[in-house]
This record gives structure tokens, sequence and C-alpha cells, in this order.
């Protein structure tokens, strides 16, 4: 399956691309996510339960980012076991593009499935994939300070954050320095 698309984040590519590296941000992110852990340089692990149709497994897996250019590009390479229900491989290039509004994130992914999830049928699976993809750039614009609102400057998404949970004021402040 190959599927790209690009999304507007309402932020700048390096707050973007710190949230991508960031395994806190991945779980709170990733649709079903249990568990991530890991660093960018050794690669991540995680635990996500999904359902597909009628088939409901827990994948664990490896994830390896490579191709990384600071604040532009980056490739996800991932592996995944769900038990009988089968597994998950992939890979997906993402670049960050500035612009006037924060961020254009773009991806192209290619991706594989075996045993019980192939024999749901491509229709199911690309739909499903589409939903998972969505809903993970719904929670990351979500993560990094609200909706698809139009922000002037970084005041106004730091306001936004003031204004936001706090523990997603946490991990922005980790990665930027407090600042």
């Amino acid at each position: 399956m190959q599927m790209s698309d690009q999304k507007e984040i309402a932020a700048d590519p390096a707050t973007v691309y710190a949230a991508l590296l960031n395994p806190e941000v991945l779980k709170a992110c990733v649709p079903g996510a249990q568990e991530v852990s890991g660093s960018p340089e050794e690669g991540f692990e995680a635990k996500v339960t999904q359902k597909v149709g009628p088939v409901k497994a827990t994948f664990t897996g490896k994830v390896t980012l490579s191709d990384l250019i600071e604040n532009q590009k980056l490739t996800i390479s991932g592996e995944g076991k769900g038990g009988a229900a089968g597994f998950a491989k992939g890979s997906a290039v993402v670049t960050l593009t500035p612009s006037g509004t924060g961020t254009v994130l773009g991806y192209d992914v290619d991706a594989k499935v075996g045993g019980k999830l192939a024999q749901l049928g491509s229709r199911i699976i690309d739909g499903f994939a589409k939903k998972m993809a969505d809903q993970f750039f719904t929670n990351l614009q979500e993560t990094l300070g609200g909706g698809a609102e139009e922000t002037g400057s970084d005041d106004a998404v730091a306001a936004e954050g003031d204004a936001g949970a706090g523990e997603k004021k946490s991990w922005l402040k980790k990665i930027t320095g407090g600042a």
C-alpha cells in the first residue's frame, strides 16, 4: 500500500521536527499507543493496540529513523508483529516545509501487511491506514498548540500553550529549553 498526503501544522518546522523525535509526543499522537520508548539514535520500541475490521490485535515493534536532516526531512521505518493477527511493516519519508501559518508536513508511505490483516482486503486496510494517519496528525496538531487556527508568531503559539493542558506545555518546554 502506498499513501501520500500533506498536512498544515500550526508550529514552526523546528518544533514539529523535535516533536517527531520525542517518545512522549509519539505516544500521545499514535492512535492506540500504550507504550513508546527509546531515542532517535537507537530507535523506538512501541506497543499499539488497534482494531482493523473484525481483527483486534496488540502490535509490538521497532521504529528506526534515518536520513535525518534537521527541521527539514526524516525517514521513519518500522515493523510490528501482532501475533495471530499478522504483521505490518513499512516506511515513511516525512518532509517539513515552512509556510505562512507554520509548517506543511508532507509524507509518502509504503507499507505491507500480512497474516489475518492481509485477508481483510485492500479497501479495508487502505481506509484504516488513512484514518490512522489523519488521527495522528490531528493529535499532533492538538499537542503542538491547538487546532488549525492561524498564528502570526511564536508568541501566539506560546500563548495557546499557556492556556492549554499542562502536559502539552511540559514536553514543549523540555524540547525548546523552556522558551
